[in-house]
């Protein structure tokens, strides 16, 4: 099973590339996780790029990553009460062309950091329904972590219960893989 990870943060070392890395960790042995590096350099939704002959090379790259992924993993923090751009970008670039796209079918999880108590829950919670919207086949639960900013030490999650949340939600996106690959 190989998982693409999505992290809506672009900044090194934020609080939810640790949620991914921690989420990484608890994948089932043999499975692998990619990060795309290339959110940044994505370019902005528009149907006039979006043509063989004017398609941005990034748009590509993901579009192609998610295709080539059994699961998406989507992290993210919360920008003013929703997705960061950044994330909401790639759904949009990635549900598209309508009928062929690489999102559609796709199992798919979402979780969150914030420095906020809330967790990220506005933007966990917009993140299912762009995902579902697109096609993907997302878990309904979520998790996220609130306070995000002492929340980790050395790489992992120091609330174990929290930690327990996080690899339910990763074996769940898994057992959603494995499902999906006996029904086709």
């Amino acid at each position: 099973m190989n998982v693409l990870v999505l992290v809506g943060s672009l900044r090194a070392g934020s609080t939810n590339r640790q949620l991914a890395d921690a989420a990484v960790a608890h994948l089932p042995e043999g499975t692998s996780a990619t990060v795309f590096e290339q959110l940044a350099d994505l370019a902005h939704y528009s149907e006039e790029l979006d043509h063989d002959d004017a398609l941005p090379q990034v748009a590509r790259d993901l579009r192609e990553a998610v295709a080539d992924h059994d699961a998406v993993l989507l992290v993210t923090p919360e920008y003013n009460g929703s997705l960061p751009s950044a994330l909401k970008n790639a759904v949009d670039w990635v549900s598209r062309p309508r009928g062929a796209s690489s999102i559609a079918g796709k199992p798919a999880a979402v979780i969150g950091a914030s420095g906020s108590p809330r967790a990220a829950q506005w933007a966990r919670e917009d993140g299912v329904k762009v995902l579902k919207v697109a096609g993907a086949e997302v878990i309904e639960d979520t998790v996220g972590v609130g306070s995000a900013f002492q929340a980790f030490e050395e790489g992992r999650l120091s609330d174990g219960e929290l930690d327990a949340a996080l690899g339910d939600l990763v074996g769940r996106l898994a057992t959603q893989v494995r499902r999906a690959r006996t029904a086709a």
